[in-house]
């Protein structure tokens, strides 16, 4: 598995698990899936630094 593959693997699952192409619509609906993954893991992140 590649680096770039690793990254947009959790958008990929729930594509593939919801039975849509994660390569249709130019990968938007994986992108909108990542950026809401990593958006939650980032600020738990941030909050247990802060905190």
């Amino acid at each position: 598995m590649k680096l770039s593959e690793a990254f947009l693997w959790p958008g990929t699952k729930v594509c593939e698990r919801l039975g849509i192409d994660p390569e249709s619509d130019a990968g938007l609906i994986r992108w909108m899936i990542n950026t809401l993954f990593y958006l939650v893991i980032s600020l738990i992140v941030l909050w247990v630094v802060v905190f």
